[in-house]
């Protein structure tokens, strides 16, 4: 079967040929739906160099998956054949309180897990291929009926990720409260719409594109704030010099850490999602009082259920650009480039 697959770090992924694989026990085969494409693999083909993951090469891309069981393992009884499912992305050890809970994103003994720190595409063969091999069936999510795998794919991370950081900030996203969401891209655009499916907070979005800004205002947005030297201060205007309860940065740079930390009101959460590695220097009068910064890290099985109940019933649009696996490359290059719309799918 053809296999997008990493063979060293800071090294494009090559389009090769890969046996398919064969279940063991407990373990399951998906024929791929769909596969999402995350900004994230770029770091991993270009930033990272060999020992500073605990991975070995080579491995096979892809971290957002679902599809249709294609065969199953001795002693696997939740899903047969044909079944329509959504791979959940971190794969933990299972064991630990934290895997029992469902949160195998924190769980608490990798090193007895499939691949420390990761799962499939990352550090083991991921959904860039014909197949995927699932070890265990806990890590599978039935899709609701009317979801199909190409939608789903995405939700796995760019719906879960989302979703996970605004839901710990429920409490704090009343009618009178305020979101910021600092990025509208493939996990923002998300954002946008989880935080107005499950809050009445007002949602104001904040990005340097003017295109960015016009997509957030479609699905929902109350307000459009260009990421300037100004967007602060514009959100303090928009929010009757407050400042906003829970700010979302969906880049994670120096610049857009500063912001939330400037734009936030006091008790309020600011969550730094994205990873293009910026930091910012942390003291008692650095923020308002009280202020939360905070990072996360994916989601939980529980919440991608959730998550995927709200696709199901229309409550989320996935702003999506389909590739066949043939032009897997190319839609890590358009990526890189700033050329995807929303998200990329790869469909086999």
């Amino acid at each position: 079967m053809k296999a997008l697959r990493l063979t060293g770090w800071k090294t494009d992924p090559e389009l090769v040929e890969v046996p398919k694989p064969t279940p063991g026990p407990g373990q399951v085969v998906v024929k791929i739906g769909g596969a999402g494409a995350c900004h994230s693999d770029l770091h991993l083909m270009h930033d990272f160099d060999a020992g500073m993951m605990p991975w070995q090469m080579p491995f096979t891309l892809g971290h957002e998956n679902a599809g249709w069981v294609d065969s199953v393992g001795d002693g696997v009884v939740t899903v047969a054949e044909g079944d329509a499912v959504a791979v959940y992305g971190p794969w933990g050890c299972g064991k630990c309180g934290r895997c029992q809970q469902g949160a195998e994103n924190y769980c608490e003994n990798p090193a007895a897990a499939p691949v420390v720190s990761g799962g499939g595409g990352l550090g083991l063969d991921g959904g860039m291929a014909e197949y995927l091999l699932v070890p265990a069936e806990r890590l599978l999510v039935p899709l609701p009926d009317g979801l199909d795998p190409v939608t789903a794919a995405p939700l796995t991370d760019a719906g879960l990720t989302p979703y996970h950081a605004i839901r710990r900030s429920w409490p704090k996203t009343t009618p009178t409260s305020t979101v910021v969401v600092i990025g509208v891209g493939g996990l923002g655009h998300m954002a946008l719409q989880l935080v107005k499916a499950t809050t009445a907070a007002m949602v104001i979005a904040v990005d340097n594109r003017k295109e960015a800004l016009e997509l957030a205002t479609r699905f929902g947005a109350d307000h459009a704030v260009v990421s300037d030297a100004t967007a602060a201060e514009a959100i303090k205007d928009l929010t009757g010099g407050r400042g906003a309860d829970v700010l979302l940065d969906f880049v994670g740079a120096e610049a857009t850490i500063e912001l939330s930390r400037a734009a936030a009101r006091p008790l309020g959460d600011a969550t730094i999602v994205g990873i293009a590695g910026g930091s910012v220097p942390l003291s008692f009068f650095s923020q308002p009082y009280e202020v939360s910064i905070q990072t996360t890290y994916w989601g939980t099985r529980p919440e991608l259920v959730e998550l995927l109940q709200l696709a199901a019933r229309g409550m989320l649009h996935v702003e999506s650009t389909t590739y066949s696996l043939d032009d897997a490359p190319r839609a890590y290059r358009d990526l890189q480039d700033g050329k995807v719309r929303g998200r990329a799918v790869i469909v086999p």
